[in-house]
């Protein structure tokens, strides 16, 4: 066993014999005759004194044994990842302080995987040791193993020593590791944000080397690796990492491009650096949204991805991006569909892509209470994520034009609050319904009741609150005009 700490086997000892359930599920594997091993991120995690949420366990068992192992533990049951060796369950059992604890345990038969040249699918190969087990898994610091029966640390590629380095390293050689499964390179960029390790000058090699492998890997594990990077703790480290290696030109290549080179009067800021930024900054301000978000940080990933196909060097040395917002909504639309996003969520970040730089003609000038109206109707349910952002978005060095546009943004947020107070913005909607249009306009269903319903909703939002009588004169002066 490596030397580990006496908090370290501690961590160790409550793993294997804290739970009811996990004791339960030992003895159950035992008396079938199967090994039982505790491995990859609980192991790693205990070790690091972060918290374990998640139990993976590995067996020599195959996974109808496991299927039928896991139904003496618990009635929720689940083999989606059947295919893969793999069978889960969730048991209930109460924790620390009495309260109810939910754990979800998934158990994996030894295996083996590795892509075909040509496949997006890894082939799974079932194996009947730990060794080549462990041998083929990610990173050292994910091939430990936590003897259920005996309580060894089982460690043959010295992770606990990487993990007291803060290094990433893979068990084989970087190369045959990212050649079974290239998405071990996202994986990489992932940790690099998750934990703030350094991967080993051999991993970094590899991934520059055999980048364009990731092109064989299906577009929903690049997205699920993206967004775990993307919602780490430190994700600009993640993202340096995919660009740097030229990953990022495969998998986000809206990325990397934003490193457009500056003329020779170094007249536009660093819209890379920039970006990153803001998306820092945006995570700092992640407690307005209740938390870690990611339609936000997505937005502040992607708010500027429109400038490389607009950037113009305009007459006396200025250099413009016009139009960026809209391109920079287009292109994010047309990414997320690539990498396979909810429509919801691409919807949410191209409307605040699109709407990033509406404030800035507030901040130019007052504007009247229509116009804010339109501000909040077009943010519609962004509105707080489109906060974030625009204050996010500010990352000037000038001190006085950040403490101006702050200014602004503040006044603007208070004009916001109090509109909604006095007249229910979050509920922006004319005086009348199509209902009550048809009614006083005695006409039936169609095109013409919609139009008219838009004409008092453009109304309501450049006057404010009418009430239903003097709605009502209005629609009648309106339709009068239709002829």
């Amino acid at each position: 066993m490596p030397e580990l700490t006496t908090v370290q086997r501690d961590a160790l000892s409550r793993l294997r014999t804290g739970s009811p359930a996990v004791r339960r599920l030992s003895e159950l594997f035992a008396g079938a005759g199967h090994e039982l091993y505790l491995v990859g991120g609980p192991v790693r995690d205990s070790l690091l004194g972060r918290p374990v949420h998640d139990l993976d366990f590995t067996t020599g068992a195959r996974p109808d044994e496991i299927e039928s192992i896991l139904r003496r533990l618990s009635s929720a049951v689940w083999d989606i990842g059947r295919a893969f060796g793999t069978i889960g369950c969730a048991v209930t059992e109460p924790g620390p302080d009495g309260e109810p604890v939910r754990l979800v345990i998934e158990v994996t038969t030894f295996r083996s995987d590795a892509y075909e040249p040509d496949s997006r699918k890894p082939a799974v190969v079932f194996g009947d040791h730990l060794g080549g087990d462990l041998v083929r898994r990610d990173f050292t610091v994910n091939a430990m193993a936590l003897d259920m029966a005996t309580g060894e640390l089982l460690d043959p590629f010295k992770g606990a020593d990487d993990l007291v380095h803060q290094v990433l390293m893979t068990p084989s050689t970087p190369e045959l590791s990212f050649s079974d499964d290239p998405l071990r390179m996202l994986r990489a960029a992932r940790f690099v944000a998750q934990l703030g390790f350094s991967p080993a000058p051999g991993v970094v090699q590899a991934m520059t080397d055999m980048a364009e492998r990731i092109a064989i890997v299906s577009a929903e594990r690049v997205r699920d690796e993206l967004v775990k990077t993307i919602m780490s703790p430190q994700p600009r480290l993640g993202l340096n990492l995919l660009v740097a290696t030229g990953l990022a030109g495969y998998v986000l290549p809206e990325l990397p491009a934003l490193r457009m080179e500056r003329d020779e009067h170094n007249r536009h800021k660093d819209v890379y650096e920039h970006t990153l930024t803001v998306l820092d900054q945006t995570i700092d301000l992640e407690h307005r949204l209740g938390g870690p978000d990611l339609i936000a940080r997505l937005a502040a990933l992607l708010h500027d991805i429109g400038k490389p196909r607009t950037r113009r060097f305009e007459p006396g040395g200025k250099v413009s991006f016009h139009h960026h917002d809209v391109v920079g909504a287009k292109l994010a639309t047309k990414r997320m569909q690539a990498l396979k996003f909810p429509a919801e969520q691409i919807k949410a970040v191209a409307k605040l892509v699109e709407l990033h730089l509406r404030f800035h003609g507030y901040a130019d000038s007052d504007w009247t209470d229509s116009a804010v109206r339109r501000y909040v109707r077009d943010a519609g349910d962004q509105l707080e994520r489109l906060h974030v952002l625009t204050r996010s978005d500010c990352t000037t060095r000038n001190a006085r034009k950040a403490a101006r546009l702050r200014t602004a943004y503040e006044q603007l947020e208070w004009r916001i609050d109090e509109l909604a107070a006095q007249e229910e913005l979050d509920a922006m909607r004319p005086d009348l319904d199509g209902t009550q249009i048809m009614a006083i306009l005695g006409i039936g269903p169609g095109r013409d009741v919609g139009r008219a319903y838009k004409y008092l909703l453009e109304k309501r939002i450049d006057e404010g609150p009418l009430g239903e009588a003097a709605a009502a004169d209005a629609l009648r002066a309106w339709w009068a005009e239709q002829g």
